[in-house]
């Protein structure tokens, strides 16, 4: 019986290459709308974020006379970009492999099945979602430089039109029509910056870079070792502990697993929070929360197919 559950847990847990693109495409939808709140407001230079934090216009004030006096640049984060995949990562890894120890611990199987079933589980679920973030990431910035060729041919051929749609759009925002037409009139005498414009403010999308290709394929390998390192951690309680005491049992392992999840868990929500405007105690306790919602769940059925088959 323990061997049924452990085929209908794999069946669950493990993920195939296209499942993943499907989940990850999914999960590129709710970043995009994310980005302009999270992201961006990691970019705000630190002291400008204190100062509207403490709604100090003076403080504010100073902090750009200063930058400006001395030229300085603003502290934008260029590793940003691996901000989603190593927070997706880590909580897919750890989640699942969790996931696995508390499903397999509620339906009381041995520890060599956890071990076989957790890694192997993982390292492929790695390998998948590494390859996806990069198959997903390539193809749609290859996508956005494709819409980006065709508004530079529809520039090209009648910017007449492309100008007046522009100037609808920033009339629309409520500028007047004289101001809008000045605005667009002037940016339109550089080409590739306004169809960079056009691109941002008509489709709402970001040009990627020249080398977007090799920035995808870093957050494939950022995704892969996220996903292997933080889902390796419920795991190695498991490994490590019986070495130091063989005679410890099953249950005292499975706890461990638990302290040590939920340790994780709520750190890497309190490092979430430091992209986001939100406290970190509330980001850390939120992710805590909804992990150890998903390992319930697990536990639980588990705990409920182990029964179902035993009658």
């Amino acid at each position: 019986p323990n061997w049924i559950v452990l085929l209908l847990f794999t069946a669950i847990s493990t993920s195939n290459p296209l499942t993943n693109n499907r989940s990850k495409s999914n999960r590129n939808n709710q970043v995009i709308t994310m980005a302009s709140t999270d992201e961006a407001t990691a970019l705000v230079p630190d002291g400008a974020r204190k100062a509207y934090d403490g709604l100090d216009t003076e403080a504010s004030k100073n902090f750009h006379d200063t930058r400006h006096a001395v030229q300085s640049t603003e502290m934008h984060q260029t590793e940003g970009g691996f901000l989603k995949p190593l927070i997706f990562g880590g909580l897919d890894g750890i989640l699942t492999s969790f996931a696995i120890v508390a499903g397999a611990a509620g339906g009381s199987m041995p520890v060599p099945v956890v071990l076989v079933l957790g890694f192997s589980n993982i390292f492929a679920d790695a390998l998948a979602m590494g390859v996806g973030e990069f198959l997903s990431s390539k193809a749609e910035n290859e996508w956005i430089l494709s819409e980006r060729r065709r508004e530079n041919w529809e520039m090209e051929n009648y910017p007449e039109g492309e100008i007046k749609e522009m100037i609808d759009i920033y009339v629309d925002r409520g500028m007047k029509h004289e101001d809008a037409k000045l605005v667009i009139e002037t940016m339109a005498k550089y080409k590739d910056f306004f169809v960079d414009i056009m691109m941002t403010e008509e489709l709402n999308l970001q040009v990627p870079e020249e080398d977007h290709k090799t920035e995808s394929m870093k957050e494939g390998v950022v995704m892969f070792c996220s996903f292997a390192s933080f889902g390796s951690l419920p795991l190695l309680g498991y490994v490590l502990i019986p070495l130091a005491f063989p005679n410890l049992g099953e249950e005292i392992l499975f706890t461990t697993a638990c302290v040590v999840t939920g340790m994780v868990l709520f750190l890497m929500g309190c490092v979430k929070s430091n992209f986001s405007a939100s406290h970190w105690f509330t980001c850390g306790l939120e992710t805590l929360l909804l992990g150890g919602a998903c390992a319930t769940a697990a536990y639980t059925i588990g705990q409920f197919v182990d029964k179902l088959i035993a009658e």
